[in-house]
């Protein structure tokens, strides 16, 4: 259906196409990953993206796919699904399978593409932190026009390595952006009784750095900020920290089934007044940009899309145990010299 007339959209009709269909295929996909993990096919821990999709959609959408540099906390399977990973050697990993992307040797919270600029996928709290800023430094000194995104949770934020970065990256003036997802949650404990001072996005004042917070649910408010953003650091080769402020609908991890402890129900149900999907079905909606059947068939083939994408994974043999340290260490020596 066309879109009303004298109606400027926020985005064309294909971008809205592919936002829309983009969250979705990554609830579908952390649907599952909850399903597998319940199942016990996937081993370790696992940390799902539900209700938080339209920050990696909008930030992933604003940067330069395969050019610029991305690194993530343990919830990290939203991003290489957005730069064009296999999507059954993603799952493929969770599930610990020799199919996977690091041959089912890292898992859910060590998911990586170099090749796509995906550098982690990382479990430490807030200890990938300082290489984002290196992977910044890198590019700035190969005098490439390369930004880095550096997504961390807010129970990170508090971290002490963090403050040591952002001292650096403010003194060596580093094109990274700290990405301050913030879902009220630092797993099962409330901002405000684990931050002092419980305004994150002034973190980075103190080391001059632009500093602000921004909404994280509305795929297209996130979109326009993002770029704004994006752009100012490709330009002016300086940092910037955002705290996007999100809510997760899941529990912490896929083994936090009692929410209970640190939530009520009516909170969760409350925050997803806001799902991400929902509000921009509303505004596809409004806009006339899609019909009901149109919408509806994008839902069945994500959801198709993520049901095959899980067969192909699990169909995948799991890694010799005789390879467990193959991998680990090289035994190639350095040239002398270097």
């Amino acid at each position: 259906m066309a879109k009303q007339a004298n109606v400027k959209l926020a985005a064309s009709p294909a971008q809205l196409e592919q936002f829309y269909r983009e969250m979705l295929q990554i609830r579908r996909f952390e649907e599952k990953c909850n399903q597998v993990y319940r199942a016990g096919k996937a081993g370790g821990y696992l940390h799902v993206y539900i209700g938080m999709e339209a920050t990696a959609v909008g930030w992933l959408d604003a940067i330069r796919k395969g050019y610029d540099y991305i690194i993530a906390a343990y919830r990290d399977h939203a991003f290489p699904l957005l730069l064009g990973s296999d999507p059954v050697a993603t799952m493929a990993e969770i599930m610990g399978r020799k199919g996977g992307m690091s041959a089912g040797k890292g898992g859910s919270m060590h998911l990586y593409d170099y090749e796509r600029g995906f550098f982690g996928g990382w479990g430490i709290v807030g200890g990938h932190t300082p290489l984002g800023a290196g992977l910044a430094f890198a590019a700035k000194y190969r005098g490439e026009d390369r930004i880095t995104l550096c997504f961390l949770g807010d129970g990170a934020a508090n971290a002490g390595v963090f403050f040591e970065t952002l001292n650096m990256a403010g003194l060596w003036d580093l094109p990274v952006i700290f990405i301050i997802e913030n879902n009220e949650f630092a797993m099962g404990t409330r901002i405000e009784y684990h931050a002092a001072d419980t305004e994150l996005w002034k973190r980075g004042l103190p080391f001059g750095i632009e500093s602000e917070r921004l909404d994280g649910m509305d795929v297209l408010k996130v979109r326009e900020d993002a770029k704004r953003i994006v752009d100012w650091v490709r330009k002016n080769q300086r940092p910037y920290v955002v705290e996007v402020m999100n809510y997760r609908f899941a529990g912490h991890g896929a083994a936090d089934n009692d929410q209970s402890l640190y939530r009520t129900q009516e909170e969760v149900e409350k925050a997803k007044q806001r799902d991400p999907i929902a509000l921009l079905e509303a505004y596809i909606r409004a806009n006339n940009v899609m019909t009901e059947e149109k919408m509806e068939a994008i839902q069945a083939e994500c959801e198709d899309w993520a049901e095959r994408v899980t067969e192909e994974a699990d169909a995948s043999p799991h890694p010799d145990p005789a390879e467990v340290y193959d991998h680990v260490y090289t035994d190639l020596m350095p040239e002398e010299g270097h």
